[in-house]
């Protein structure tokens, strides 16, 4: 069985692990679930996460890249790398541009020689109209461009077509737009099968059909999303702030794994 000596993850709340559980103050994400398994495969493990909520993909191209390779040794040292998602949200998004981007840092991380995994992402959305074909259409392109760029330089991917039913809402935190506890496990799992790791086969296992909420819920329900979640994340857009401001990474250095407090 295969073993790495240290796991560098990069990106955006994704990987930083945001609304899962909390653990010594910290989201712990699906990175850190990764890093349990991997920290039983070989003593000397070591574990890094820089990713930052919030972070675009120039940021995390400039800010993690070069700290991550300062610390890559070769195919033992498993690198994740999703970045971009944020961007395609934004209203003045250019793709042609931030394909080159993305394409250009895989192939920067790939030189390394590291052992590296990226993601597609869910392309459906809730809801109809010229808004939700919008994303979608942006969602199903920006995946097409990491299977083609993760195939050019030989990087395994994370796929999100195998498990359809992580579209499921129940699998987000009240946000709507990160996983939930649930969904983090799911996701660690499904990476370590990609990489022929032991894994929990459970996080292949579809929820049962859900139940039709009562209308009055989901007005309550949305309003409360909507002024909880929608209007903040306007307002910081407006600002030209984000949620990652100020923040830093929660393992900048490689540290042993598990952290015992």
């Amino acid at each position: 069985m295969k073993s790495f000596d240290r796991f560098i993850a990069l990106g955006d709340s994704f990987t930083e692990g945001m609304c899962d559980e909390i653990v010594n103050g910290q989201y712990r994400g699906w990175a850190d679930r990764v890093a349990d398994v991997l920290s039983g495969l070989n003593k000397d493990f070591t574990y890094m996460n820089l990713a930052v909520r919030g972070k675009l993909l120039p940021q995390v191209i400039e800010d993690q890249i070069p700290v991550a390779k300062k610390f890559i040794s070769g195919p033992k040292t498993l690198l994740s790398f999703h970045a971009g998602a944020n961007d395609v949200l934004r209203p003045n998004y250019q793709a042609a541009i931030a394909k080159e981007r993305y394409r250009s840092a895989l192939k920067e991380l790939a030189e390394t020689g590291a052992t590296i995994i990226c993601f597609t992402i869910v392309e459906e959305v809730d809801g109809k109209g010229k808004t939700a074909d919008l994303w979608n259409q942006r969602f199903s392109d920006f995946n097409k461009n990491v299977r083609a760029c993760a195939k050019e330089f030989g990087v395994t991917v994370i796929e999100s077509q195998e498990a359809p039913w992580l579209a499921d809402r129940r699998f987000l935190a009240t946000d709507r737009l990160h996983l939930n506890p649930d969904g983090h496990f799911r996701i660690a799992n499904g990476v370590l099968e990609t990489l022929d790791l032991p894994f929990d086969p459970a996080w292949r296992i579809p929820l049962p059909p859900a139940k039709r909420k009562p209308k009055l819920k989901r007005i309550m329900e949305n309003t409360k999303w909507i002024i909880n979640f929608v209007i903040p994340w306007i307002w910081r857009r407006v600002r030209g702030r984000s949620s990652g401001d100020g923040r830093i990474a929660k393992f900048l250095t490689p540290v042993k794994w598990p952290i015992n407090i």
